[in-house]
């Protein structure tokens, strides 16, 4: 079993991930390749400077507008968003998730005041949708649900949802980030409207976990694997599957200084485990423009490589996104995001973006105590900061939260503010 350091460790995510060194994607396509190299995409409508998908395809493409998630998904169908835990996948990946589908209309949706909506309620929304088009749940009228459902105040509201759920409709656009439905046979491209079988997909979800997370912990495959099939998939089952996906030759076990357990990485990116072990970077990997260590990258607040805990673990960064916590109870602040300078997070910042004057303000701003403090790290702050402005529209950036002095003065200088 090989060994890794720390630092590699933490390389390999954000690499894995498309985050370092630098952006290497640029445009439409390069929006289709980065969400491929992500795996996913959580989707989010909070929108306080920008939505947190937008943040996070800025931090892997060199030329992103928030326009182009939308023209990449919905315009060109090269991506779909599914799921309770609102996710956009690879338009490839569809064949794989039928079964997750068919296995949701099996049960039904236990939350809602049906556990399946009524048939005369399917009916008529399909049949709205197949005469009108595309819709959404304000385009359809329906009774009020006799039971309180976050999905919707409406029967048909909850009835698209559902048939959104269970694979029979698609979200063929957004109106700002409301879902506008159509039937899955005007959305899906041909080639993947199929079902893959089930052993194929359960092998697929195995190793999509794994890509997922980058270098994914043994022991967290049966949870991943639960909800990517649909039932209950015990200890005993998921080691059964690590196993075979060893025995293929698909897998290897690793582990990672400082951690106790083993971890799991696919066979293709051993050879960047080994570079990155080496002091290498892989050649796959060369950003198109500036690296992380020449321009920061703010990380979006549901970014995998730093949500839920991961930052303190990987890179010794207290993160909590406090967004839905009470004023009095915020250590930083509301939309408050990593910093990432070269492969460290090293400071974080509370953006807001005032729409009348077209100015970025930073409310709030906090380095690390082992933060590089000199003119260099200013300067790449200072290009970050002009990169973000101009990918949200901003015109004008207000730095009076940045607290200390000597940074705000560079700060101005570097970025002509």
């Amino acid at each position: 079993m090989d060994s890794i350091s720390k630092q590699t460790y933490r390389r390999f995510l954000l690499g894995s991930q498309g985050l370092w060194p630098g952006r290497r994607f640029s445009g439409l396509i390069g929006a289709e390749s980065a969400l491929k190299q992500m795996q996913a995409l959580q989707l989010d409508p909070l929108v306080m400077v920008a939505r947190s998908q937008d943040i996070a395809m800025h931090g892997r493409i060199l030329d992103y507008k928030p326009d182009l998630l939308y023209r990449m998904a919905y315009e060109k169908r090269k991506a779909f968003d599914y799921g309770g835990w609102l996710m956009m996948y690879p338009m490839s990946e569809f064949p794989y998730w039928q079964l997750h589908m068919r296995r949701r209309a099996e049960k039904g949706m236990r939350w809602a005041a049906f556990t399946h909506p009524p048939k005369k309620v399917v009916k008529f929304v399909l049949d709205e949708l197949r005469e009108k088009g595309p819709l959404g749940n304000r385009d359809i009228e329906g009774d009020a649900v006799k039971a309180w459902s976050y999905r919707g105040r409406k029967e048909t509201s909850v009835t698209l949802f559902y048939l959104w759920l269970t694979g029979e409709v698609m979200i063929s656009n957004r109106r700002g980030f409301d879902r506008i439905y159509d039937l899955r046979e005007r959305v899906l491209p041909k080639e993947f409207d199929y079902a893959a079988g089930v052993a194929e997909t359960e092998g697929f979800f195995a190793k999509k976990h794994i890509a997922f997370h980058g270098i994914a912990r043994e022991n967290s495959l049966k949870t991943d694997l639960s909800y990517y099939i649909q039932r209950k998939v015990e200890a005993k089952e998921a080691k059964a599957q690590v196993e075979r996906l060893i025995e293929a030759g698909n897998v290897s076990r690793v582990r990672v200084e400082g951690f106790g357990e083993n971890f799991l990485v696919l066979k293709e990116d051993q050879a960047h485990l080994s570079a990155l072990e080496a002091g290498k970077i892989p050649k796959a990997w060369k950003p198109r423009g500036v690296t992380t260590a020449e321009e920061v990258t703010f990380l979006a607040p549901l970014e995998i490589v730093s949500a839920r805990g991961r930052a303190k673990k990987v890179f010794d960064f207290d993160y909590v996104w406090e967004v839905y916590k009470p004023a009095h109870q915020r250590r930083w602040g509301y939309y408050t995001l990593p910093i990432l300078y070269g492969d460290d997070l090293v400071a974080r910042l509370d953006p807001k973006l005032d729409r009348t004057t077209n100015t970025l303000h930073v409310l709030g701003f906090w380095l690390e105590d082992d933060a590089p403090k000199d003119a260099t790290f200013a300067d790449a702050l200072a290009s970050g900061l002009k990169r973000f402005a101009d990918m949200i529209g901003a015109k004008k950036i207000d730095l009076g939260g940045v607290k200390h002095s000597k940074l705000r003065a560079h700060l101005k200088r570097a970025a002509a503010l």
